[in-house]
């Protein structure tokens, strides 16, 4: 009995101590043969164009309000505008209900865009299958999704993370094992298509050949949206100067349902989750409005309805990788204290075309005029996770700076996506899957504690020993 004790108490112990402990860094000497880093030709059947006259294409949802029970469903129609109605129901070509949105379009350069529908279905019930049906005639089309849990702090849910997938034979490979890790969401930290890597007319088509690749995850479950660097399409060789048009204009997000004034920062709160979305590309040192937005943001958290409170922004904050290294510095230095202040748990990044995970560290104490100039332990940071490795046509970040820095644990370059499912209010499983030539392989994963939770469980229990302690003296 003594010794089966002894191993449950020991466990967690290693467990633990592997994330926190600063001096075990691992850098993987792991090296595959990839495919190569070509975006898939056009004629390839997974940007197959659906059949039938004006058939509805490019098919996603995302969140539609704070709380999880409306979703935005958005497609591209290209013969003529037809109808913004989505016709849905909770048993199957049973379609009970409608709701009708809008239609938008857009030119870039001399490409036309299609005919951009959005619409917002709302009042749904929680943990909820619903049915629905786009498009007119015999050209519509019919898909599914399920609706969340409602908000609740021991609510179990299970989230994909992708970052900078592109449209390559290693993008596929990452979207279909994605596909098969019974993830119910994604989380993605930016960089979708890689549209800007091209020119004239071929940016819009690389923008639509990316909606119909996504579209056998993107119509069945919400992905929650960031945008990136290669959303930005500053083109002036083409007279192109607006920044993030095409993406603003395809991927609609629930900013008003937060009280942002941008689509590009927004929050959401879904199953045990607060998901805080930022934007890299736009202002956000001190009097900007996302600034003060996200400071509005964090004091309503509420971690006894949404314990886990999770952070997306496409640039990372920690990074060891040569690629981009210290670009996320200026963000750091703006909102790392209130990371810390608010017990922020987890801060999901891309960017970096490798995978790293970092301990818990910080490093606020450093100022121009004084302080620590190295980032150090810290229990109540969050941690750091790079996961720009979807497999998009830039190819893989391979040069780490050497040696690891203490803050790095394990760092990667491969390509892969991660999961992290929500056990409940004060633990998550992590895991990160590297594409390893076509099959997915479990490589990084750990239990990660509740910032929250764990920390008044341990607050409470040194209360207890104080007082069981303060007993046995006034008994004695």
């Amino acid at each position: 009995m003594k010794s089966l004790l002894f191993q449950l108490i020991l466990v967690p112990f290693v467990i633990l101590n592997f994330v926190n402990n600063v001096n075990a860094g691992i850098t993987s000497r792991f090296v595959r043969e990839e495919w190569p880093s070509v975006d898939i030709p056009l004629d390839h059947e997974v940007f197959a164009v659906p059949k039938g006259y004006n058939a509805p294409q490019q098919v996603h949802i995302t969140q539609g309000n704070y709380d999880g029970n409306a979703v935005i469903i958005s497609w591209v129609t290209f013969d003529e505008p037809g109808s913004s109605k989505v016709q849905y129901g909770k048993s199957d070509k049973n379609y009970e209900f409608s709701a009708e949105g809008k239609m938008t379009n857009y030119t870039f350069y001399k490409y036309n865009s299609g005919y951009i529908h959005h619409v917002l279905v709302d009042g749904l019930e929680y943990d909820t299958k619903y049915y629905y049906k786009i498009g007119d005639g015999d050209s519509a089309r019919e898909f599914w999704f399920q609706t969340p849990p409602m908000i609740g702090p021991d609510v179990p849910y299970k989230f994909g993370i992708i970052g900078d997938l592109g449209q390559t034979y290693n993008s596929l490979s990452t979207l279909e094992h994605y596909m098969e890790s019974g993830a119910q969401s994604v989380l993605f930290v930016g960089d979708l298509s890689y549209a800007d890597r091209y020119k004239y007319n071929d940016v819009g088509i690389r923008w639509d050949s990316w909606g119909r690749f996504v579209e056998k995850s993107t119509a069945y479950q919400p992905w929650i949206w960031s945008a990136g660097n290669h959303e930005i399409e500053d083109m002036p060789y083409m007279n192109e100067v607006t920044p993030f048009k095409s993406y603003l204009h395809r991927y609609p997000t629930p900013y008003l349902a937060s009280k942002s004034s941008s689509p590009m920062w927004y929050a959401i709160r879904r199953a045990s989750a607060h998901i805080i979305v930022l934007s890299s590309y736009s202002p956000f040192v001190k009097y900007t409005p996302q600034c003060k937005w996200l400071e509005e943001e964090l004091n309503r958290v509420d971690r006894k309805k949404t314990p886990w409170l999770i952070v997306l922004v496409h640039v990372p904050i920690y990074n060891s990788n040569e690629a981009h290294f210290m670009e996320g510095e200026s963000m750091r230095a703006v909102f790392e204290e209130w990371f810390i202040h608010h017990k922020v748990d987890v801060i999901f990044s891309g960017h970096v075309h490798a995978y790293e995970r970092s301990y818990r560290i910080s490093n606020i104490r450093y100022n121009v005029s004084s302080g620590e100039r190295f980032p150090v332990p810290d229990e109540s940071a969050p941690v750091y996770i790079t996961v720009g490795d979807g497999g998009n046509q830039e190819g893989l970040a391979g040069k780490f700076r050497d040696p690891q820095p203490d803050y790095s644990a394990f760092r990667e370059a491969s390509y892969g996506h991660s999961t992290l499912e929500i056990m409940n209010r004060t633990h998550a499983h992590y895991h990160w899957n590297r594409n390893d030539d076509g099959k997915k392989v479990a490589i990084d994963s750990f239990v990660l504690n509740n910032q929250y939770w764990s920390s008044n469980v341990r607050e409470r229990k040194l209360k207890r020993h104080y007082l069981n302690g303060m007993r046995m003296i006034a008994s004695s």
